[in-house]
């Protein structure tokens, strides 16, 4: 039973989103809200106090040079919500600094004597100030948060919208046509490149499935012609009086279905991307003795120039898989000579397999490497390979750091070039 799959909560997303501008948003006008008040009750006070001094010199100014009398608190020297009196110097101020007014005082020293002069300024001006103030912030602060909440899961919402509509189509696509995409946005931000991401990501998808199919498809293929020919051969042994000759055969194909089984075993583990069991290796004496075991036909001659001491880091076994792929390509395709050249060039060992038969046209150059590839398709099977050796060589090299290519050459032939890191990797 097919299982739905999880969709992206993007409602947690903007859900999110909205919480954090909120809770920023909230942090802010707090601590500007609490600044705000202590600012301006600091500013109104400052100012009562101002005006209350500035009361008091004004009196003290007009009583310099006559003599002391006291100013009863009855009868102030102003209205409103200052007040002033005077008192002799050896009174004391009936005025003290309390929680409803700022206090000034200045001595004064009238000629007669010295005199005390005492203004206040009422701070209801300033309570009522804060208050009204209090009473704005108190519903605003809550109804702006709320209009940053609304407008933010709005944005959010709109900006994800094109990620909802990724999804239905990624969602789409993978239950029903890989040849599809999903729709890239026209601005340049996140979300087209996420779209584009996607949309390569299914390009290389969409490639690898179809080798896969073509891969088993050829796999099929492969094993089906072999099996039928054994089949045939072991049904008329029983009919036939060279029923010797006829299991030689059949045992040839088993030996073919045989090999054929081992590259498609390789090129699983290949893909897998199986870790090598690394270790040096000369590369020199690999390529010697894979040549010396290829059996060329009689009127092929494999030559052999190889430098001494060249050590690479890798898989002795893969190694040696290599080599033989090449050389027994090159022995297929060759007209009479073969001949396998290794060097060292600097950090670097270049392997090169060269035969002088039809070569590789160079639109083919690249053709050859892929899996179940013959480019002379009419020519006998049984000679031609699986069309396997090549792709193997390739990933084999690939999985060493190195490459294989198809080298241009002046001479009649093809030249298969592999080159490989000289030392253990860094």
């Amino acid at each position: 039973m097919m299982r739905r799959p999880r969709g992206i909560r993007l409602g947690g997303v903007r859900l999110r989103a909205t919480a954090a501008a909120v809770l920023t948003v909230a942090v802010a006008l707090g601590l500007a809200s609490a600044v705000l008040l202590l600012a301006l009750r600091h500013s109104l006070e400052e100012s009562a106090r101002a005006e209350a001094t500035a009361k008091v010199k004004a009196v003290a100014t007009a009583v310099k040079g006559g003599p002391a009398r006291p100013l009863s608190p009855e009868a102030p020297a102003a209205s409103g919500s200052l007040d002033v009196q005077m008192v002799t110097a050896t009174g004391s101020p009936s005025w003290k600094t309390g929680s409803g007014y700022v206090v000034a005082g200045e001595r004064v020293d009238t000629g007669g004597g010295t005199v005390m002069i005492q203004g206040r300024s009422s701070l209801t001006p300033t309570r009522q100030a804060i208050t009204t103030l209090w009473h704005l912030l108190l519903p605003g602060v809550p109804a702006l948060l709320l209009l940053v909440a609304l407008l933010t899961w709005l944005a959010v919402s709109r900006a994800l919208r094109p990620v909802s509509a990724i999804r239905a189509k990624m969602a789409d696509i993978t239950a029903h046509d890989l040849h599809q995409r999903v729709p890239e946005p026209d601005t340049r931000d996140e979300i087209a490149a996420l779209a584009r991401t996607v949309n390569a990501t299914l390009d290389r998808l969409r490639t690898a499935v179809e080798q896969h199919r073509r891969f088993v498809a050829d796999a099929a293929h492969e094993l089906r012609s072999p099996l039928a020919v054994l089949r045939a051969r072991l049904e008329l042994t029983g009919h036939r009086a060279d029923a010797s000759a006829s299991a030689d055969e059949a045992l040839t194909d088993v030996e073919r279905i045989q090999a054929l089984t081992d590259d498609l075993l390789l090129l699983a583990r290949l893909d897998a991307g199986e870790p090598l069991r690394e270790q040096e290796v000369d590369l020199g004496q690999v390529t010697a003795e894979e040549a010396a075991r290829t059996r060329p036909r009689p009127e092929v001659t494999v030559t052999l120039d190889i430098a001494a001491d060249v050590l690479v880091h890798g898989s002795g076994g893969r190694l040696r898989r290599l080599v033989a792929n090449l050389v027994d390509n090159a022995v297929r395709h060759a007209a009479a000579t073969v001949t396998v050249r290794l060097i060292q060039d600097g950090t670097r060992a270049v392997l090169e397999v060269t035969d002088d038969g039809p070569g590789i046209p160079p639109e083919h150059r690249e053709v050859v490497f892929d899996r179940f590839t013959r480019l002379d398709e009419a020519r006998d099977r049984d000679r031609g390979g699986s069309g396997l050796g090549l792709a193997i060589a390739r990933d084999i090299a690939v999985a060493h750091r190195g490459s294989l290519s198809v080298a241009a050459t002046r001479e009649p032939g093809a030249c298969l070039r592999a080159v490989l890191p000289v030392g253990a990797p860094a």
